[in-house]
């Protein structure tokens, strides 16, 4: 049976170092997975990417873009791949709207809501791993990284903001999520992988 699993975090809690060991650990178990992410995961989905991490727009303009790439996706990947049987494993996913626009940029947290509703309707994941890390955790660990898109340049109040609005989100349907916490040495955080793979 299919499964629909994202990964979330602000910038810096490592989420992405271990979605492929996670998908690796899944397909050794004979589940056929398919990697994703977002904004992204199609080629109009890619281009809006670029666009999204690198010019400014206006906060709502930010907000229609990232469903916009939603959309596409889910009717492009993420649906297809569910009925072909498949475990759909992304890379960020609705959830990073509430927290990053939502949280981070302030905007109405029911805008978000309707159009959640309007581009994904019923389908949520099934599971989402939340990495959790204190803001200064991950600032330093970005400070490694010379490139830094537009919002990792952010400040720390902006990711203050953004891991509250995770959090709301988390108190909002409790179940649904696996809070990781992301500030342990990664053999640690791995471990607690592992305990999830072997729970699904």
């Amino acid at each position: 049976m299919s499964k629909f699993i994202t990964f979330e975090g602000m910038d810096g809690a490592g989420k992405s170092t271990h979605l492929a060991w996670f998908a690796g650990a899944l397909s050794q178990r004979g589940i056929d997975v398919v990697m994703t992410r977002e904004p992204g995961g199609t080629p109009l989905g890619e281009q809006l990417r670029e666009m999204l991490l690198n010019q400014p727009m206006n906060i709502g303009t930010e907000a229609l873009l990232m469903f916009a790439a939603r959309m596409e996706h889910v009717e492009e990947v993420i649906k297809p791949a569910l009925r072909a049987g498949k475990w759909v494993i992304s890379d960020r996913f609705s959830d990073a709207s509430f927290a990053y626009q939502g949280g981070g940029r302030g905007m109405d947290w029911d805008k978000l809501t309707q159009l959640e509703q309007w581009v994904h309707g019923d389908l949520q994941p099934d599971l989402t791993l939340f990495f959790d890390v204190p803001v200064e955790v991950a600032r330093q660990r970005l400070s490694n990284n010379a490139s830094l898109d537009r919002f990792e340049q952010e400040q720390s109040e902006f990711f203050e903001r953004v891991r509250a609005g995770y959090h709301q989100r988390i108190r909002q349907n409790p179940q649904r999520y696996a809070v990781i916490d992301a500030a342990q040495p990664m053999d640690a955080v791995k471990h607690q992988l592992e305990k999830i793979v072997s729970s699904i």
